[in-house]
């Protein structure tokens, strides 16, 4: 048996995201993981941004980091992830009136986002004998998985109207004692961000990228000034190609299938047309222009040609591809409508409000605590500190009350 972990901390240095915290849960977690659980250093693979001589969280570096850890686990091995840095959410891009939804993202360093459906799909892989932990302490965290058995936490109930975040996110509000978040709907305005600090207490930040800000860092990454609501997807494409997500692969699959057909061409998928209803009202002029010319482009379409999809819906945002397996844990730093908090004036003193609870209970119970019992007493510290941001716990049963990570 052996205990292999990947930790993924991203402060963003130098772009409107940035964060302070992040990197230091990655190294807090670290020594948990060495002191307390007995996880050799060898073992554990660290992906940040603050060191050039570490490995870069890039979206390619995550999935692969992610995907060698499933692909090389043997039976009984005890697998862990953290997560510490931004969540943002991508608005659907398809056209479709079932398309209402949004995808929940994590922002890798060079903006090259990796959806929840990505990440489930790498986690469903990891074999029945072993088990897997996954810590996310970033915003909307708890809508990481849509139907795995929710043990501790809200997000199932209050999820928000999809419907209404297909309208640029709607209304979120959400208020502590040292900050205040409000994001507004507008017809005309991406989401903003209004903060107000206590002067008692350290300077907060919120782990969640409005989507304004997103596509700024996105254009920052890229060089890409057209970014904009309606060809997000287009541009990760174009810019990332095969290190793309899987998701948005799938998602360039379908459009250009849809493209092709839509001037005469007649490409089908799966046997059948799957342009029908597909109107792409939400794709704008440049990126069909744009998109056009590529179809002449081999190298460009067999790209996206040869990725696997097996029903146009599974491009959809907010589409999901199942909850986690059932070996599979994961504590969120909130709910699904919730932001996680970034704390601390400094790089040297900053940490993620959810991670520093979870490290805090671990070192006074030196590690022997239960899942339940961990996400549970977490809550109540951050609640204690006057924190609105409520841990959540998804697991089965059988592991509500098991031993954390061993």
């Amino acid at each position: 048996m052996v205990k292999k972990a990947v930790l993924i901390g991203i402060n963003y240095p130098g772009t409107e995201g940035e964060l302070l915290g992040c990197v230091n849960d990655v190294k807090r977690t670290h020594k948990s993981l060495v002191e307390l659980f007995g996880f050799l250093e060898e073992n554990i693979t660290e992906l940040i941004d603050t060191d050039m001589s570490k490995t870069q969280p890039t979206g390619k570096n995550i999935l692969d980091a992610l995907s060698e850890l499933v692909g090389s686990a043997k039976p009984g091995d005890v697998l862990f992830v953290h997560y510490s840095g931004h969540g943002t959410r991508v608005p659907s891009e398809t056209g479709e009136n079932d398309d209402t939804g949004f995808d929940e993202c994590i922002v890798p360093f060079d903006s090259n986002y990796i959806t929840d459906d990505d990440i489930r799909e790498i986690v469903s892989k990891v074999p029945k004998s072993c088990s897997i932990t996954i810590v996310s302490d970033s915003c909307h965290s708890g809508g990481l998985i849509d139907s795995s058995k929710e043990q501790i936490g809200d997000s199932f109930e209050k999820k928000p109207n999809k419907g209404l975040f297909k309208r640029l996110f709607g209304l979120f509000s959400s208020k502590d004692s040292t900050r205040e978040v409000v994001v507004e709907e507008t017809s005309t305005k991406t989401n903003k961000i209004e903060e107000k600090v206590d002067e008692n207490r350290a300077i907060v930040r919120s782990r969640f990228l409005p989507l304004d800000t997103s596509i700024n860092m996105l254009k920052q990454k890229t060089g890409r000034d057209d970014i904009k609501l309606g060809n997000i997807r287009t541009t990760l494409f174009d810019v990332f190609g095969e290190d793309a997500s899987p998701k948005v692969k799938k998602f360039m699959k379908v459009i250009l299938s849809n493209l092709r057909e839509s001037i005469g061409e007649g490409l089908t998928l799966l046997g059948q047309s799957i342009g029908e209803g597909l109107v792409l009202t939400h794709i704008g002029k440049v990126a069909t222009d744009f998109m056009k010319e590529k179809l002449e482009d081999e190298e460009y379409m067999k790209t996206a040609m040869r990725t696997q999809v097996k029903n146009k819906k599974e491009v959809y945002a907010g589409a999901s591809n199942g909850g986690l397996v059932d070996n599979a844990t994961l504590l969120s730093g909130c709910q699904s409508y919730q932001t996680s908090k970034d704390m601390g004036d400094t790089k040297e003193e900053a940490y993620g409000a959810f991670t520093n609870s979870i490290h805090t209970i671990l070192a006074e119970s030196k590690g022997k605590i239960s899942y339940k019992e961990l996400v549970s007493q977490s809550r109540m510290l951050l609640e204690k500190d006057e924190y609105t941001q409520r841990p959540g716990l998804y697991c089965t049963d059988s592991y509500l009350n098991a031993p954390f990570i061993c």
